[in-house]
């Protein structure tokens, strides 16, 4: 019977190598057979929250994260044309009714519920002696000067106040399982001030034979 010859021992490189393999394949069956980690509850949607805000809450307070800011919104057109068909400059009255309302970072209020208004106007009369307006319409006649086959209409640009900050909610009971929720937020509302201004432009040969 031959005698079985002793292995030679391994190279440095080559235990380091094997010792590698080993890692990797102890790995892989450790993902085999560890029991699946079950996913967390999805956290209510911000809408969701705030609609509880005074609607089930112990508590729902809106802390500023900064002060009020003055912002400039969105341009629109308000009211009618006025079309000039006379060979000399005249002036026309345009009546236009605008209305703005508040914005914010959840969606308008009406789709999320009216309780969180409450906090967010309290806290802005109190925190800087201001009134947070949901909603403002202005109505009024201007009258604007058209040169000679123009047409001219109105622009206006509201002046508007910005908010930034967090809804504290706080429930008697657990709501999906915490009684403690925050919620950032920030909303714009209307002031009492805007710009106009006029502009005026040449017809088109359509608008001359529509309107002349």
């Amino acid at each position: 019977m031959t005698p079985l010859k002793p292995l030679k021992p391994l190279k440095p490189h080559s235990r380091a190598r094997w010792a590698g393999v080993l890692a990797v394949l102890f790995a892989g069956s450790s993902l085999l057979t560890a029991p699946a980690a079950q996913g967390e509850e999805p956290r209510p949607t911000d809408a969701e929250l705030l609609a509880k805000c005074e609607n089930g809450t112990k508590k729902c307070v809106f802390h500023p994260s900064g002060p009020l800011v003055e912002t400039a919104g969105k341009r629109r057109k308000v009211g009618d044309e006025a079309y000039n068909c006379t060979p000399r400059l005249q002036r026309s009255g345009i009546t236009w009714s605008d209305t703005v309302e508040e914005t914010n970072s959840v969606g308008n209020s009406a789709t999320v519920g009216t309780g969180f208004g409450g906090p967010l106007s309290l806290s802005v009369t109190t925190s800087f002696e201001r009134t947070w307006k949901k909603s403002r319409t202005e109505s009024a006649t201007t009258f604007i000067d058209v040169r000679p086959y123009q047409v001219g209409w109105l622009e206006r640009t509201p002046d508007l106040q910005k908010v930034e900050g967090t809804y504290e909610l706080i429930f008697e009971d657990r709501f999906e399982g915490k009684r403690y929720w925050y919620v950032p937020f920030e909303a714009t509302a209307p002031l009492e001030t805007s710009s106009m201004v006029q502009r005026t432009r040449p017809m088109t040969k359509d608008e001359k034979a529509n309107h002349c």
